[in-house]
């Protein structure tokens, strides 16, 4: 199974854009994190993601920028 893992980092982007991608690539489950910081070492929707995820599912993320 795809899990998919989206997360913005401010109140005042949308999930939208990646929620879609996420879904176009086979996400049958998506967790989302809004307006948290990459800073930010809390992040209760990655933390789901994890959790819900089994031996051979794969996390999908959008992207990934440095």
């Amino acid at each position: 199974m795809r899990v998919g893992y989206a997360r913005t980092s401010t109140t005042e982007q949308r999930l939208d854009l990646q929620i879609d991608a996420l879904k176009q690539a086979g996400c049958e489950k998506v967790f989302t994190d809004h307006g948290v910081s990459g800073s930010t070492s809390a992040r209760l929707g990655l933390d789901e993601a994890l959790e819900y995820a089994r031996k051979g599912d794969t996390l999908v993320i959008w992207k990934l920028v440095q």
